[in-house]
């Protein structure tokens, strides 16, 4: 599942941003949208315009973020059904695992960018696609990679969640996920918190199973 807005209440980067960042970051989002820049590019714009510590964003993460209420008793559920939980973000990353302990959920494996402190760039994108730079962390990757173990659910909200319900067994999307999905002829089921997905996981009787190409329609080599 995807972390901003999804697993947390709010696009914590965007929150970041809007706190630390240059007035000037929507644009990096709005050529994004348009499909002028991938989103290593805009990633790395963006976390250069953060004017704080990653100490300070931190802090105000963990005080303005919180995870999405329902969340854990939607963990802890699957736990009891022997259901891995895989945390993928195409995010700066840094934030997830600190908001994730402080909701007693650390143990959760996350898949997302890597923030560096070494002086380099702020952020490696050691889970992207090792030919396509569509995306920092590859979504599709990661669900091609839990479909080895098993039917994959994919839970998300936004653009970067695309790849993810394509790939997937089964997708559950809300906000602009929604319309995306539509336009990609994804089957989904729509959910508002994680008592709405468990209440359908136990309804459900059969998968749709992947509409994914064999090529990822967001694939970008430069």
């Amino acid at each position: 599942m995807d972390f901003d807005g999804t697993a947390c209440l709010h696009d914590v980067a965007e929150h970041l941003l809007i706190e630390f960042g240059d007035p000037s970051w929507p644009e990096f989002d709005a050529a994004w949208e348009r499909g002028e820049l991938d989103s290593r590019r805009v990633i790395t714009a963006q976390a250069g315009m953060l004017g704080a510590s990653m100490e300070e964003m931190l802090e105000f993460a963990l005080d303005h973020c919180p995870i999405e209420p329902s969340f854990p008793g939607f963990v802890r559920w699957l736990a009891t059904e022997g259901v891995p939980v895989t945390v993928v973000s195409d995010g700066f990353g840094f934030y997830i695992e600190p908001i994730l302990r402080a909701a007693a959920l650390g143990d959760l494996p996350v898949v997302t960018n890597t923030w560096s402190t070494n002086g380099g760039p702020r952020v490696r994108f050691d889970n992207g696609h090792a030919e396509c730079i569509g995306c920092g962390t590859c979504k599709m990757g990661a669900v091609l990679g839990a479909r080895q173990g098993g039917t994959v659910a994919f839970i998300g909200d936004g653009k970067s969640d695309r790849y993810g319900a394509l790939y997937a067994d089964i997708a559950f999307a809300k906000d602009a996920l929604v319309e995306i999905a539509r336009a990609d002829g994804v089957p989904f089921l729509s959910w508002g918190s994680f008592d709405d997905v468990r209440a359908q996981l136990e309804a459900l009787d059969e998968v749709p199973g992947p509409v994914g190409a064999e090529r990822c329609p967001g694939w970008r080599t430069a």
